[in-house]
């Protein structure tokens, strides 16, 4: 079984939650399995994106680890399409700038929240 870093991409959206709420709960994926009544194997399937949970599933597991989904319906807000609009209409050189300049500001926000500041 290959072993992810900590901060690796989740694949998916339902990958990123489980993720996310098994690592605050502080539990491993063979205890979030057990509370959920499923195996490690699915816990990992679904983390690593090899299988896509039902919403009834994805709802049992993140419960497990003592925490609830909560969703509502809200207008589409159209902001990312605008920006992609914008986007294109940058010459490669500039959308390998402004690229750059957003993976480097993940990355020392990454760093910051490791080093607890």
């Amino acid at each position: 079984m290959a072993v992810m870093a900590k901060y690796d991409a989740a694949p998916t959206l339902a990958a990123g939650l489980i993720r996310l709420a098994r690592s605050k709960a502080g539990v491993t994926q063979t205890q979030l399995a057990g509370n959920a009544g499923v195996s490690q194997q699915v816990v990992s399937e679904y983390e690593t994106g090899r299988k896509e949970p039902t919403l009834p599933s994805l709802i049992r597991l993140v419960n497990a680890a003592g925490y609830e989904i909560r969703m509502r319906l809200e207008p589409l807000d159209g902001h990312d399409e605008t920006v992609e609009r914008f986007l294109d209409t940058l010459s490669p050189e500039a959308r390998a700038e402004i690229d750059d300049q957003q993976r480097r500001r993940v990355e020392t926000a990454r760093m910051d929240r490791i080093r607890g500041r």
